[in-house]
């Protein structure tokens, strides 16, 4: 995943080469610091522990639409592409939202399609908290701030990087005393871009797809958190134009 920088791959049966499931950073992430597997290494866990085996999974001919609307349904970053009964293929948020680079999406702005609902976490806290929100809100990050500034961001890559090196460098015998000594402000991106109300819905999708990120911070004039743009809402908007 960090090689391709992906954040997805499909799980085939090497017997009869059959697709049985499909591994994420963000089941990476929760397996990785659950209770139940706190005590394993991270070079103990076999893909079979990480992977979701219920894998939704579409036809090659069905509309980009219709598409966008399963992962939206099923709050899910990507499907298999199935030709004949034959996987040929995945598609994923980024590949639709590639779409929304299009002159249609210049004269749409971030204003209009943002989320104000901001979930966020303060440097602080510990990063099983964070973890925890994480999967209540079932959401693949949250912002960060300190005495309501925005300070950074936290996402399920995030946390799945954090855990294996906690993992590697602690010995098993003092990782569950130490797992909450691990906080925000130590394992968050503070570097993080950010953008105006009036950058088009356009130049979002383009920048996400250059950077890598799948939400942005939205900021006013004053640099106040106002509110978030995620690749969800892209998608969301992609299927408003389009019906």
């Amino acid at each position: 995943m960090r090689k391709n920088k992906i954040s997805k791959l499909l799980v085939i049966n090497n017997n009869k080469k059959e697709l049985v499931g499909i591994v994420t950073e963000k089941g990476i992430a929760i397996k990785l610091s659950s209770s139940k597997y706190e005590s394993l290494p991270p070079s103990h866990f076999h893909i079979s522990t990480v992977m979701t085996k219920d894998v939704i999974s579409v036809e090659e001919n069905m509309s980009v639409i219709d598409v966008a609307q399963i992962l939206i349904d099923n709050n899910i970053g990507g499907v298999p592409v199935y030709s004949s009964n034959k996987l040929v293929g995945i598609v994923t948020k980024s590949d639709l939202i590639d779409t929304c680079k299009g002159k249609a999406y210049e004269r749409i702005f971030v204003e209009d399609v943002m989320n104000k609902d901001i979930i966020s976490v303060s440097t602080n806290d510990r990063l099983v908290h964070a973890r925890r929100l994480i999967l209540d809100s079932n959401i693949g990050r949250v912002l960060v701030k300190d005495e309501d500034e925005l300070v950074g961001i936290l996402t399920s890559k995030d946390i799945a990087n954090a855990f294996i090196t906690f993992k590697k460098k602690v010995p098993e015998s003092h990782q569950k005393a130490q797992i909450k000594n691990l906080l925000v402000n130590d394992i968050m991106t503070s570097n993080l871009e950010k953008i105006k109300l009036n950058t088009s819905t356009s130049e979002v999708a383009d920048k996400m797809l250059s950077i890598g990120f799948n939400g942005l911070p939205v900021v006013g004039d004053k640099n106040e958190l106002l509110g978030l743009i995620t690749k969800t809402d892209l998608l969301n908007l992609l299927i408003d134009l389009e019906k």
